[in-house]
């Protein structure tokens, strides 16, 4: 799961993620949730900077409506689906980020863990990297995005074993070494902690998607280490 800062979505704000979210409302409020797949949604969630993305409603004063429409869209009418999904994805781009600005080291093990999630030891690499001690980064870093950066590169790692069961044949022995697991058991142990599903559960529920759907940033690592 995903957790998002504390107070950090307002009322007409819109997130946008890959994986499941945890959303703890100070008070009792609406919300919608639509899910959309396809390549066109692909490509624009690898098109943004951070993820989950917090969108200001007020930017994108359509997608509320559009969101609506495809929430009542029947299934059967995929030609009408998919022009609502473009329409709204159209309208998400010109969307201003609503996230407040993150503390330069924060945004910098973000994008370290990100980049290099494969192959990072931990949170004391981590903060050897960024030049700075471990307890400082962990404690910026929690009171920043609402997570340990342990946390949060454990959830990235999760996040890439998905997309890579998702779009590959591969064995877990192998999707665990292009995630940054130590092998096969540990991957399926946090896994299971983490989605409350083994990865064979969640790839046989989820279903094989196209062969496209993973990062650049994935495609590259695949092809250096197994390809």
């Amino acid at each position: 799961m995903l957790v998002l800062p504390p107070q950090s979505a307002a009322a007409g704000h819109l997130i946008l993620s890959r994986a499941p979210l945890t959303l703890t409302p100070e008070d009792s409020c609406h919300l919608l949730c639509v899910q959309l797949t396809g390549q066109a949604s692909v490509q624009f969630l690898n098109g943004l900077r951070e993820l989950p993305y917090l969108a200001k409603g007020e930017t994108c004063p359509a997608a509320a409506e559009l969101m609506g429409r495809l929430a009542e869209e029947k299934p059967t009418h995929s030609r009408a689906r998919s022009q609502l999904v473009f329409a709204l994805l159209c309208e998400l781009a010109d969307a201003d980020s609503a996230a407040p600005a993150l503390p330069p080291l924060v945004q910098a093990a973000i994008e370290d863990i990100r980049a290099n999630y494969a192959g990072l030891y931990g949170v004391e690499e981590l903060s050897e990297r960024l030049g700075v001690s471990k307890s400082h980064l962990v404690r910026t870093f929690t009171a920043a995005v609402g997570v340990p950066p342990g946390k949060y590169l454990t959830t990235v790692r999760i996040e890439a074993a998905q997309r890579l069961l998702l779009h590959r044949e591969y064995t877990l022995d192998v999707v665990a070494s292009l995630c940054g697991f130590s092998g096969a058991n540990y991957l399926c142990r946090v896994f299971k902690k983490e989605t409350g599903q083994s990865p064979a559960q969640w790839r046989a529920l989820t279903g094989r998607a196209a062969q496209s759907g993973l990062t650049p940033e994935e495609t590259m690592r695949e092809q250096e280490m197994y390809i």
